[in-house]
């Protein structure tokens, strides 16, 4: 060796020439394993470092191919130490493998591996395009990015086949015929998946948002491709098919950030109309939950039957059944106190009767006085022109009777 004494060479090639040749193979396979312990260390430590770098999929590929490369080095080190293969002729020749089939396994190993990595990278980029954004749902970025990979798949998937000439007809065929099974068999599961889709895009509404589908009302708690759950405000939970939400019309009272609500309260036809809506309004302002903008409007609604109808119109943010509950109840009790405060008259349901002119109107005065005048009969009824206790009378004596006073025979 070239810097060592000709004497220490001499000696060191006499101690390895009395090292057994088994001594040799266990110490190689000593120091590959050794190898792979370290280089297993430094990959797991290098990992995050290089993943920080470039993104996790295009990481994942590189460390998992340089172990890989390592492990058949390894294996191909102890493979000749140990006389398990002698060459690399007699190693194609014993399993058969040829250049072609080579250049497959590499082809595939290496489409698969730009498949993984494709579809890593567009999960990345979309989990960075949505980040931050509330228009988005953690559960429609799932789905976005589960669409994406399985498309980068399939296209990779087909790539394979085509490089192992494989004839891919038959089994679009086979595919085309499964999905009109299917298709018939759970169309009304097809169709909520499909309205699914179309509400993850559109965006009618998202989680926490105060709606009204159908006859139900509630906050939506759950958005699947499937179905949309919405927590009724008397707590219960109810499942809607996406297909009848996206055939319903849908009333999102959250999505502006603010309602409006109104309260009606009737006055006297007596009263000032226009005092009641000035104490109205400014009584509305005062309450916390009620924006000042858009101010409180008093409207008048209607002339009703008993009252003059005023509309209160105010505004909540954050629109929730609770705010808006608490709301109405703060309006109603501030304005019920300040009418009273102020002498302004909420008047009860009042009607107005009267009898008709051509027929006498009322005559119920009468029929009393005449009661009175002829007393009642057993039965209750007057004795004009009716029947007595001693037999029917027409009202006047009889004249001219045998039992007369005036013409009898006791004259």
């Amino acid at each position: 060796m070239e810097g060592l004494p000709l004497a220490q060479t001499e000696g060191l090639f006499r101690q390895i020439g009395r090292i057994s040749w088994f001594d040799m193979r266990v110490f190689t396979t000593a120091f590959v394993i050794l190898a792979l312990i370290a280089f297993f260390a430094v990959a797991w430590y290098a990992r995050p470092r290089l993943q920080e770098r470039v993104p996790n999929s295009l990481a994942n590929v590189i460390i998992v191919s340089l172990v890989i490369v390592f492990l058949l080095l390894a294996a191909t080190t102890l493979a000749f130490t140990w006389e398990v293969i002698n060459s690399g002729i007699s190693l194609v020749t014993d399993f058969g493998v040829d250049y072609d089939t080579a250049v497959r396994v590499g082809s595939t190993a290496v489409v698969l591996a730009s498949s993984y990595i494709v579809a890593g990278v567009i999960r990345q980029g979309i989990q960075r395009v949505v980040r931050g954004r509330d228009a988005f749902s953690k559960h429609q970025t799932q789905v976005m990015v589960r669409v994406a990979q399985v498309c980068v798949y399939v296209v990779g998937f087909t790539a394979v086949l085509s490089l192992w000439e494989v004839d891919i007809t038959g089994l679009l065929v086979g595919a085309g015929f499964l999905g009109i099974v299917v298709g018939m068999a759970a169309r009304q599961t097809l169709g909520s998946l499909l309205a699914g889709f179309m509400l993850m895009f559109a965006r009618p509404f998202e989680i926490g948002d105060w709606v009204i589908i159908e006859e139900e009302e509630g906050i939506v708690t759950d958005i699947s491709i499937v179905n949309t759950r919405i927590q009724t405000f008397d707590g219960e939970y109810v499942m809607i098919p996406n297909d009848i939400v996206g055939g319903s019309t849908i009333i999102n009272r959250s999505r502006k950030g603010r309602l409006r609500l109104e309260v009606d309260v009737g006055v006297d036809y007596e009263a000032d109309v226009e005092r009641a809506a000035a104490v109205a309004k400014e009584v509305m302002r005062e309450p916390d939950d009620v924006l000042a903008v858009p101010s409180p409007q008093v409207v008048t609604k209607e002339l009703g039957d008993s009252a003059v109808v005023l509309g209160l119109r105010f505004w909540i943010d954050k629109p929730s059944a609770r705010r808006k509950w608490r709301a109405k109840t703060t309006v109603i009790n501030a304005v019920k106190e300040a009418f009273d405060r102020e002498g302004i008259k909420i008047p009860y349901p009042q009607r107005e009767l009267s009898g008709r002119a051509e027929t006498g109107g009322f005559r119920v005065a009468e029929e009393r006085e005449r009661t009175r005048e002829f007393g009642a009969t057993t039965d209750g009824g007057a004795t004009d022109g009716g029947t007595t206790d001693d037999g029917p009378t027409d009202g006047h004596m009889n004249d001219g009777g045998p039992e007369s006073d005036d013409g009898g025979e006791n004259e």
